[in-house]
């Protein structure tokens, strides 16, 4: 009809939208193959300026424009009076900001505005400050942002301690900022170092208590985010433990010495470096860690010059000296002894945990009963029932065993994704709580069995072990560190035992050795030796006389990921040395009824010691 609008179809908006897209389009690849042929012939002017803005503009990610905008500024800038370069700046900055708002994470243009502001002489980090305090309000997770103020940050030299005011107008404004607590555990270690408490020391007590207070605030006003649960982890633990030389062992039967670090070392590098002293004199000797790889590890191992042993001398001193930690150790080796160490006596707050003020103790209770009445509330939160277990750790791990042991099993059922993860967690637990147990009974014995275990850790504290009972667990591989394990001792096992604590196995082959023979793991060669062992073994799941492993089925490594051990059966008649294994690869040793191991390569030196 006469005088009213005619109202567009969908087909008609959907053709005319196709037509703007497309003019669009158009004029986008002018633009960009006319900056490319100027930027091709050197006419690097302000036109290419003005074609650039009009792309980045629209598409802030462009990244070879903005290394062409580069480009023409630097040209300009030497022809170019003081006052039109402030100028052009200033108008620089301003097209960034606006491009920013096109895309506030893009990551041409945040880099471009860090190098924009390092050519000025005199940069206005205040301004820049509150830019990135307007941004984050838009966005307080925009880590492109948060990049940005801590280099601005640090070209200004902003005190910590006004970053850190920052962070707790944030986190006021709205507890569930992770940016913000992240950036708050990296401002905290600054603003108040601890010089004698190693790279990741604690903080100061008090500092510590207020932080807990504020966390608890946190995770009290919105349990379900866990931004304040992540940040309350990492306030329980901020601690290292000290530089320490853990342990010192020589066995004049193996001719080696050994020792323990209570953290990783690369002996050899720059920084950690380790002296011998055999009676009071130098001794150069080879170091190498139990496996035999060139990584940091926290046993290293050396072998020992016959003469240094001699058993005509009424003793032999070993002291090892390691320079980087300011730590030595010291040993007597006794003529007719086979075998001596030194090791400190540890506790649990030596060896596992913070020691505890009575202040720090009286607060992480009140938290652990907090948390509890939070976990009445919400039986559901997982972070709740985590924080639980590792406040019970941190206050008194033996008291608190069979409780943790509950709560992880609630924890299990809550958050079934993440059973496997929990089951590590719980058997590193009960590990760390064996090592104590062991360690104020002052035995070299340790037993692991029946534990539902499924992985091994802190092997470096059993250096001094020679019994481990490893049977019934559900271990499927055997970390390298287990090379460590150099004091475990042969085993008197009755084939009645082995077959009650290694059922059989149909999808894997039995192995049958004759009575007295064993399996001497001793170098590189698996071979069967005399009079170690009884008639009857099942060799995928011993893998060694000092040490019993029930997991069925299990694939034994040698070396990477992808060589293993399968055992052929050998005759009860053989009376000489025979090769107890081949090399296969996975897949036969699937055939054979063997599952992959995770674990890396198992040591070349578990052996059995007459």
């Amino acid at each position: 009809m006469h005088g009213r609008l005619k109202v567009k179809t969908s087909e008609e908006q959907a053709e005319a939208k196709r037509l703007e897209r497309e003019q669009k389009l158009k004029l986008y690849q002018s633009a960009t193959q006319t900056v490319f042929r100027k930027r091709q012939a050197g006419e690097l002017d302000e036109s290419v300026l003005e074609l650039t803005s009009q792309i980045l503009g629209a598409n802030p990610d462009f990244a070879t424009l903005w290394n062409c905008r580069r480009e023409v500024l630097q040209r300009l800038e030497a022809q170019k009076s003081p006052e039109e370069l402030a100028a052009l700046v200033k108008a620089e900055l301003g097209f960034l900001e606006s491009c920013l708002r096109v895309n506030p994470k893009s990551y041409g243009t945040w880099h471009h505005r860090c190098w924009l502001l390092g050519r000025l002489p005199e940069p206005n980090w205040t301004r820049e400050l509150e830019l990135c305090a307007r941004f984050l309000e838009v966005d307080e997770r925009n880590f492109h942002c948060w990049d940005y103020r801590r280099f601005v940050a640090a070209q200004a030299a902003v005190p910590p301690a006004e970053e850190l005011a920052f962070t707790d107008s944030l986190i006021t404004r709205n507890f569930s900022n992770y940016s913000s607590w992240h950036y708050r555990s990296c401002l905290l270690p600054q603003l108040h170092p601890q010089p004698d408490s190693g790279p990741q020391g604690r903080l100061p007590e008090d500092v510590l208590l207020k932080e807990l207070e504020l966390v608890q605030n946190a995770f009290f006003t919105d349990p379900n985010d866990q931004s304040a649960w992540f940040y309350h982890r990492w306030l329980l633990g901020r601690a290292d433990p000290q530089d320490a030389l853990r342990c010192l062992h020589v066995s004049r039967d193996e001719a080696c010495l050994t020792v323990s670090f209570s953290r990783p070392l690369l002996v050899g590098s720059r920084t950690d470096t380790l002296l011998l002293m055999v009676d009071e004199s130098p001794l150069a000797v080879e170091w190498r860690t139990p496996d035999g790889r060139n990584q940091p590890s926290h046993v290293w191992l050396c072998d020992l010059p016959a003469a240094s042993l001699n058993d005509q001398l009424p003793q032999h001193t070993f002291r090892v000296i390691w320079t980087a930690g300011n730590a030595q150790k010291e040993c007597v080796l006794l003529k007719g002894r086979q075998e001596c160490w030194c090791r400190d006596s540890a506790t649990d707050e030596q060896l596992f945990r913070c020691e505890l003020s009575v202040e720090k103790s009286t607060v992480l209770q009140s938290e652990l009963e907090s948390c509890k009445e939070l976990q009445e509330l919400e039986p559901e939160n997982k972070w709740c029932l985590l924080t639980i277990i590792l406040l019970m750790r941190a206050l008194d791990p033996l008291l608190y065993e069979k409780e943790t042991l509950q709560y992880f099993q609630t924890l299990k059922a809550v958050d079934p994704m993440r059973a496997a993860y929990l089951d590590d967690l719980r058997s590193k637990f009960l590990l760390e709580n064996s090592v104590l147990k062991m360690e104020y009974a002052e035995v070299r014995v340790l037993h692991l069995g029946h534990k539902d275990l499924t992985m091994l850790c802190h092997l470096e504290q059993l250096l001094l072990v020679t019994h481990l009972d490893l049977s019934h667990n559900r271990l499927r591989a055997l970390p390298p560190a287990l090379a460590a394990l150099r004091c475990l001792e042969p085993q008197q096992m009755t084939p009645a035992f082995l077959s009650s604590v290694i059922p059989p196995d149909p999808r894997s082959p039995s192995m049958h050795l004759a009575d007295g023979q064993s399996w001497d793991n001793s170098g590189m060669e698996r071979r069967v030796t005399k009079n170690r062992v009884p008639a009857f073994l099942k060799m995928p799941d011993l893998l060694c006389l000092g040490v019993l492993l029930m997991a069925s089925p299990v694939f034994l490594p040698v070396s990477g990921w992808s060589r293993g051990w399968c055992p052929e059966p050998i005759g009860q008649d053989s009376q000489e040395e025979l090769q107890v294994g081949e090399l296969c690869s996975p897949a036969d040793s699937r055939r054979s009824g063997y599952s992959t191991a995770w674990g890396g390569g198992l040591s070349s030196h578990l052996s059995i010691r007459a």
